[in-house]
């Protein structure tokens, strides 16, 4: 059996990404935006969008959520998934820099999608309370600073419906999140949302490590289970 190096899981990539996904120019031009403005080359892969994607029309979703809308390519495969004959179906994303919420609203109404997409721009633990009294969420796409994941996981339960379906996204860190010797801020927030999805009964969730375009790394995804929090035990 061949041995897995980083030359052949680049590979592989390449294969499922021309196989599966294929090309897109407005995708393509939101990546490109993206790094003519300096932007961190962060957003997900083509495969991991793709993923978003299936996953908001698999169940059906016409409310989405995303914290982390950097460049907008996230946001694009989300609001594309989106019933086309639902009038108030909406992709809210948060973006905390002004900056990229400016590059992603170009991207996003370059690839026509722009008319399903709420940008809210602000911090996420400040953005978020000002969603109460909406209709619920269906899906949330959680891609921010990790160390305030429990804060995101907790709105996440808050705003959603029981059902809805949320992914937590740079679970894995290469390899970083089982290392006993690294307590960074990062890692030990990824830490802390993975011990609420485990330990908080409004989630039954899961993860799985990918390797992809963006390196090592992986997912977490949870139900909503409509469970109230003081539940637990």
């Amino acid at each position: 059996m061949p041995q897995l190096s980083a030359d052949a899981a680049d590979a592989v990539d390449r294969y499922l990404v021309e196989t599966l996904v294929g090309h897109d120019d407005d995708l393509d031009a939101a990546v490109a935006a993206q790094r003519v403005a300096g932007m961190p080359a962060i957003e997900v892969a083509p495969t991991g969008g793709k993923l978003l994607h299936l996953l908001a029309r698999a169940t059906g979703a016409r409310r989405v959520l995303e914290v982390g809308t950097l460049g907008g390519y996230s946001t694009i495969w989300l609001a594309r998934a989106l019933p086309s004959t639902d009038s108030e179906a909406r992709v809210v994303t948060i973006e905390a820099e002004p900056a990229h919420a400016a590059v992603a609203r170009a991207s996003i109404d370059r690839a026509g999608v722009g008319e399903r997409v709420e940008i809210r721009v602000g911090r996420g633990a400040d953005v978020l309370p000002t969603l109460v009294g909406a209709p619920p969420f269906d899906l949330v796409f959680i891609d921010a600073d990790k160390e305030s994941n429990t804060v995101y996981l907790d709105w996440a339960a808050r705003l959603s419906r029981p059902g809805a379906l949320v992914v937590v996204d740079n679970v894995v860190r290469s390899g970083r999140v089982a290392d006993p010797d690294d307590d960074s801020a990062q890692v030990e927030g990824v830490r802390a949302g993975l011990a609420m999805l485990r330990e908080d009964p409004r989630f039954d969730a899961t993860a799985i490590q990918t390797l992809d375009a963006k390196g090592w790394d992986g997912i977490a995804v949870a139900l909503v289970t409509g469970a109230s929090p003081v539940e637990a035990g």
